[in-house]
């Protein structure tokens, strides 16, 4: 199992987190992004760089991850299908999506995304990420690897 990092949106506390969490479970952490990333040194993690683009780093971690392998993302669509290639997906506020619930969240997205394309105006987004995102992450990640490796 290894675990794969949607990174270009993934918050900084969160990756502090993984990166502990790799080196305390020695489980391979790799993070993807479109960006240049500086990791701590360690031969179980690893960062990736692809080319800009939109859903290139989603593309990769698509065709590097695994059935049984864990995603940390908050894309809905990417998480979409990596359940549907037998993968885990965690979003970095500590929610699991899962073949159960990963439909509702795809239907909520498009409908969203079809009120703004009308000209609906839609104010707000996600909450700012806070201690309760960051426990709930941590929580989550812990049993799930305590579970699965």
């Amino acid at each position: 199992m290894k675990i794969w990092v949607d990174a270009d949106s993934c918050p900084v506390v969160v990756k502090e987190i993984l990166y502990r969490a790799a080196k305390r479970t020695e489980v391979q952490l790799t993070l993807i992004a479109n960006q240049e990333l500086s990791t701590p040194l360690s031969s179980n993690i690893t960062s990736v760089q692809v080319h800009p683009g939109f859903d290139v780093a989603d593309e990769e971690i698509i065709k590097r991850s695994e059935p049984g392998d864990l995603v940390i993302t908050s894309d809905i669509p990417l998480a979409a299908q990596v359940i549907e290639k037998g993968g885990h997906v965690l979003s970095p506020r500590g929610e699991m999506y899962t073949k159960e619930n990963i439909g509702a969240r795809l239907n909520m997205r498009d409908f969203l995304d079809t009120m703004r394309s009308s000209g609906i105006e839609m104010s707000g987004g996600p909450a700012a990420f806070n201690q309760h995102d960051k426990q709930e992450f941590a929580n989550q990640l812990d049993r799930f690897l305590t579970k699965f490796s």
